[in-house]
């Protein structure tokens, strides 16, 4: 004769649901003295752990591979050179966040830029938030890069001048795309998360 499954005991059934809802509520997702603010990019944290953060914040930028070119705890401020994107050939590199920007990234030349400031909102508090600047480069007039236009100008075919002319007509110039969300919340991710090696 078949026998019927027994349900579970209450005990067990009461702790699963006391553990999905910690789950779903948050609790569990990270430390208890920082709070989100205007979206992903900005959380408070506490005064007490600014040393801890900013040297977190640092060692997300280094394993990102963005040189730091301006460090200042006085005035609140890590500022990183510009950075290549990475494209679809660079999968170890991790700065072009989804398949679109490294689509992007492979297709024209982009650039970013990290900051992330440190400000005080009261003796208790600390906001820390981060942007990433975006740059596509724009390529003035033609570059001449096949064998006769690498030779010798086009603009003065006359002229006797027999110096070698190699690469494009005059300077890039970068043209500022907004602000790379994605990235911006992957950093923060990690600033608030992400155990320091």
């Amino acid at each position: 004769m078949r026998q019927d499954p027994k349900p579970p005991p209450l005990q067990f059934t009461r702790l699963l649901t006391l553990g999905l809802l910690l789950t779903v509520s948050g609790c569990l997702s990270g430390p208890s003295d920082t709070t989100p603010l205007n979206g992903h990019n900005a959380v408070q944290i506490s005064a007490n752990s600014f040393n801890m953060t900013w040297e977190r914040a640092v060692a997300v930028l280094n394993d990102l591979h963005f040189t730091i070119a301006r460090e200042s705890k006085q005035e609140g401020v890590i500022e990183t050179q510009y950075r290549a994107g990475s494209n679809l050939f660079e999968p170890w590199h991790r700065d072009s966040i989804g398949h679109q920007n490294r689509l992007e990234s492979t297709l024209q030349s982009i650039r970013r830029r990290v900051f992330v400031t440190f400000q005080s909102v009261s003796p208790e508090t600390v906001m820390v938030s981060v942007r990433v600047d975006k740059e596509i480069e724009d390529v003035p007039g033609l570059a001449a890069n096949y064998e006769g236009g690498a030779t010798f100008p086009e603009s003065q075919p006359l002229e006797r001048d027999l110096d070698q002319v190699v690469g494009q007509s005059g300077p890039s110039r970068w043209l500022f795309r907004g602000n790379d969300r994605a990235l911006e919340s992957e950093i923060m991710r990690q600033i608030r998360f992400a155990p320091i090696r």
